[in-house]
């Protein structure tokens, strides 16, 4: 579940970088909350940016930082942390909040997954805002009473100039004229593509970047329609699209690893995505 969580955050981080300019690698990222779900995602952005630049992984970890309930991971706190914390620890003096370690570090995305709603106060995004023309935030807690900020909160204090996503559904915001509409970084954007494209090709075992190539799937599904209205994630409503491109990505993907059984490969993967879906229509008998 895990990796569908951040394979979804990754592909809405992808999207975004349509709106915002430049690759993953000349972002700084922030997480608030430093648990197995905030570096799960945090791993697979990191992982991403590594093959995209070459990079070995753990010089791109150091583009991403994390605040748990202590402050800031920073390197003179290794010995005291949980090994999954521990890749994260970079050199950095001692920063005891949130709001401090976005004035430290200036971070271009800022990415909650602290189950803690009203984290993202008015200080942290007009802080966020001030140095960034386009901040990403993602308030990924669940429920929506769990939410990091709404998105009133978060187009109210950014001005109407953050790109915003969460992990429960919210309504459109007017701000200033304009109707932005957060999208929603759901794991049933990922699941039911990525498991046809495993069964689809077969594949013998899942590797990390099968669930790259999902990400990349669902970023190239974003239109230009929907980045008009500030949204990094496709319609719901097209999810049979979605998830035929995903698992042909998937499938690809798996075949291009040498991880796929099933021979020969089909000529056109989105095509045979497509006919291997379940349609749920019956025949009148009456």
């Amino acid at each position: 579940i895990l990796q569908g969580t951040a394979s979804v955050v990754l592909a809405g981080l992808v999207a975004a970088l349509k709106l915002v300019g430049g690759t993953l690698a000349e972002h700084t990222y922030l997480f608030l909350g430093a648990g197995e779900a905030g570096t799960g995602i945090a791993e697979l952005i990191a992982l991403e940016m590594s093959r995209q630049t070459k990079t070995p992984i753990d010089e791109c970890r150091k583009k991403i930082w994390l605040v748990d309930s202590k402050g800031l991971i920073v390197s003179t706190r290794k010995e005291s942390l949980q090994h999954f914390k521990k890749p994260w620890a970079h050199e950095h003096e001692h920063v005891g909040n949130l709001l401090d370690a976005v004035n430290a570090i200036k971070p271009t995305v800022l990415i909650g997954t602290s189950g803690k709603g009203q984290t993202f106060t008015q200080e942290v995004v007009e802080a966020i805002s001030s140095f960034n023309e386009m901040p990403i935030i993602l308030a990924l807690s669940n429920p929506t009473s769990q939410a990091e900020c709404t998105a009133e909160q978060a187009y109210t204090w950014s001005k109407g100039r953050a790109v915003f996503a969460t992990g429960s559904p919210f309504d459109p915001v007017e701000y200033n004229g304009k109707t932005h509409v957060p999208g929603q970084a759901n794991n049933a954007y990922i699941f039911p593509g990525f498991g046809l494209g495993v069964v689809m090709s077969g594949a013998i075992r899942v590797h990390d970047d099968m669930l790259l190539a999902a990400s990349e799937a669902l970023a190239q599904q974003v239109t230009q329609e929907n980045f008009d209205k500030g949204l990094i994630y496709p319609p719901f409503s097209n999810i049979r699209k979605i998830s035929a491109h995903i698992a042909a990505n998937v499938a690809a993907r798996a075949y291009e690893l040498g991880l796929a059984s099933r021979r020969p490969r089909p000529k056109d993967l989105v095509k045979y995505a497509e006919s291997c879906m379940y349609s749920p229509i019956y025949r009148n008998y009456r």
